[in-house]
């Protein structure tokens, strides 16, 4: 059974920082990604890496936020530097064991995996 666990999240103010920390059981995921979600909204691709440490980015978090991940570890990483109040959401970790094509990242229906969620909440 496929475990997806994230952790990191928390309460910061604008401006402030987190990183979020994705460990997953069994094989080795091809493609890590992250998403968050605000309620009555969709699930929104925030970053994504595959196992060639190729990585996209959703244009409003590019400059700001830096996905990595550790094989050895099983671990994706989310590093959120100059967090604004809309980056405010639960955010999940999503994996799959193949690439991923560069305009499907964002779809949350490519990924059959999925962690329960970290929330991360930005104040003024």
């Amino acid at each position: 059974q496929v475990q997806v666990v994230e952790s990191g999240g928390g309460s910061v103010q604008a401006g402030g920082s987190l990183r979020l920390s994705c460990t997953t059981s069994g094989n080795t995921y091809t493609t890590m990604g992250w998403f968050r979600q605000v309620p009555g909204a969709e699930r929104e691709g925030v970053a994504v890496m595959d196992n060639y440490y190729i990585s996209r980015y959703a244009d409003s978090v590019k400059g700001r936020f830096t996905i990595s991940r550790d094989n050895a570890k099983k671990t994706a990483y989310l590093e959120m530097n100059g967090l604004k109040v809309e980056d405010t959401g639960m955010y999940y970790c999503a994996i799959r064991r193949t690439i991923i094509g560069t305009w499907l990242w964002t779809d949350s229906n490519n990924y059959p995996y999925w962690g329960q969620g970290t929330q991360v909440t930005v104040s003024s």
